[in-house]
């Protein structure tokens, strides 16, 4: 068994590909529009599908947003340096909402950005 995906619903399908694709590094894997239901489904990842875990964007038409409740945590990328990583996110036009730094109680390196619905993810150095 392998974890293939993690689904979250984006209000703006074109913020959230920019987000993904430009700000973040991903590629878009594969998307498709379902006229009968009224939503689209976008992959986007680091790598292809039948190797690593991506991440589906569900957007329906119908809704511009939603509340992401108190459940959600984050998802977290690796990267080489997470300080890097953040001054590249910015330039791009990324929202960094905790800097590159130890985390508290600890030594990991750790940072904090946002997706333009409200996500976050961490980015944690290896």
């Amino acid at each position: 068994m392998r974890i293939l995906h993690t689904m979250l619903r984006v209000g703006d399908l074109d913020k959230s590909l920019h987000f993904y694709i430009e700000v973040l590094g991903m590629k878009l894997l594969r998307k498709k529009d379902y006229p009968e239901g009224k939503f689209t489904l976008a992959f986007v990842g680091y790598g292809e599908e039948s190797e690593t875990a991506v991440i589906e964007l569900t957007h329906n038409w119908d809704t511009d947003s939603y509340d992401i409740g108190n459940g959600y945590g984050h998802i977290a990328i690796n990267v080489d340096d997470v300080y890097a990583a953040c001054d590249k996110i910015k330039a791009a036009g990324g929202k960094v909402t905790r800097e590159a730094g130890p985390m508290k109680h600890g030594s990991t390196i750790l940072a904090f950005v946002e997706d333009p619905d409200g996500y976050k993810i961490e980015l944690l150095s290896k």
